[in-house]
């Protein structure tokens, strides 16, 4: 019989290099428009078997999307932000 695997709990909290703050694995999880950041295998690998507990909750097609794309450029990430913002109000 083989353990489940748990992500850690919400206390825990790690630096984003994107963000530059601490946050915790749930923020992670669902940070890309309800998929995983792309940087998530990275960030947390030290951490917890992150690609396993993944893959455990991923469709193929949602893995693909936020592993096998190519990353954004900040660039692009903070026009995007912008326009977002500028919709909001």
């Amino acid at each position: 019989m083989t353990a489940k695997i748990s992500p850690p709990e919400d206390d825990y909290r790690i630096r984003c290099p994107r963000l530059g703050h601490p946050i915790n694995f749930l923020y992670c999880r669902s940070e890309n428009t309800g998929i995983p950041c792309s940087k998530a295998l990275d960030c947390w690998f030290e951490h917890f078997p992150v690609a396993e507990f993944l893959r455990g909750e991923l469709t193929v097609e949602d893995w693909n999307r936020a592993f096998q794309q190519p990353g954004k450029t900040k660039v692009l990430s903070l026009l995007e932000l912008i326009e977002q913002a500028n919709n909001w109000k």
